[in-house]
């Protein structure tokens, strides 16, 4: 049997997701349809790839060794598939994104690394709307955050890639909020506050604070619900708390703080129209993304104190290529 590319495909987005079930979400399959393919690539090819454990996969030697081939093949296919399609569309380059507070940043880079394309900037807080409008060409590009427990299925002519495969949820407290002053907040110590419901439908966030407060022991009381994800003036004034991204910096009145454990999280995918977007736009978008989200992150703050306390630990090893030290 013939070596197919949506099996390279496949492996390196095992690889890069470090699980099977996040890199069928970003696949846009099922996760045992994913397994099934892993297994007959690796029957086929007579070794096994991965390795698999509590915490997610690993590359096995040999896995190692067909990545590094896989991932120049691909790189070669995409290029061709990209300059066989070329950029049909007229008009701006239609931008969808998640709620992100580095987007000022990453609107600049893009205006500096894509001269003369007008960028238009869609905010939808729902994965599942960004996926769908990418899908109905309603959009051209996108960057997708998607809760870790969630698979929503990108359409199969879409170009995607994972941006980070994880980053924690954090929490956003009164500046006078009794849990205020610890480093890290257990969630189960929010039982009984007035929240600020996630944005979106239910697709995302709304879904995974229930599920995770549910584990916690209680039932997350939402009081007040922000469409346009704001929200951020009723915690500064004492009347709510509120899930916040872990770039989101803090405020007069408005303190962030780490979740205990990480008990939700969250990924970005970057995901593109190939017949609109060419390869080179695709990469400079995921340059300028990537290095706003990092510049954020590891500016003094919330999240720059996490890392630094965190770095250290064996299963955050996936993550030192994106923050390095936080030096």
């Amino acid at each position: 049997m013939a070596l197919e590319i949506r099996q390279l495909r496949a492996i390196c987005a095992i690889a890069e997701a470090g699980s099977l079930s996040q890199a069928a979400a970003a696949l846009g399959v099922s996760q045992p349809s994913l397994t099934s393919l892993l297994q007959r690539f690796e029957r086929q090819i007579g070794t096994p790839l991965f390795v698999r454990s509590h915490t997610g996969v690993t590359p096995t030697p040999a896995g190692e060794q067909t990545l590094r081939r896989a991932l120049v093949l691909l790189l070669d296919f995409d290029r061709f598939e990209a300059d066989l399609l070329g950029s049909t569309g007229t008009g701006p380059l239609r931008l969808g994104s998640s709620q992100m507070d580095c987007l000022p940043t990453f609107v600049e880079r893009l205006d500096d690394a894509l001269p003369g394309v007008e960028v238009t900037v869609h905010l939808e807080p729902s994965c599942a709307v960004l996926a769908h409008s990418l899908a109905r060409a309603t959009l051209d590009v996108a960057v997708i955050s998607m809760s870790d427990d969630q698979e929503v299925p990108l359409a199969k002519h879409l170009g995607h890639r994972v941006l980070l495969p994880w980053i924690p949820v954090f929490i956003g407290l009164p500046e006078r909020h009794r849990l205020a002053g610890r480093t890290e907040v257990e969630l189960a110590d929010l039982a009984d506050d007035a929240w600020i419901g996630p944005p979106g439908p239910e697709d995302g966030s709304l879904t995974s604070l229930r599920a995770a407060a549910h584990r916690a022991g209680f039932t997350p009381r939402i009081r007040f619900e922000c469409p346009n994800g704001g929200g951020r003036q009723l915690v500064a004034a004492g009347q709510a708390v509120q899930l916040v991204e872990p770039t989101a910096p803090e405020q007069p009145g408005m303190v962030v703080r780490p979740l205990a454990g990480d008990p939700m999280r969250m990924r970005l995918v970057l995901a593109w129209r190939k017949e609109r977007v060419t390869w080179d736009q695709a990469e400079q978008v995921y340059r300028a993304a990537m290095t706003s989200y990092t510049r954020h992150a590891m500016a003094p703050g919330p999240f720059r104190s996490w890392w630094t306390r965190r770095r250290d630990e064996r299963s955050w090893d996936s993550l030192v290529g994106y923050f390095g030290d936080g030096s």
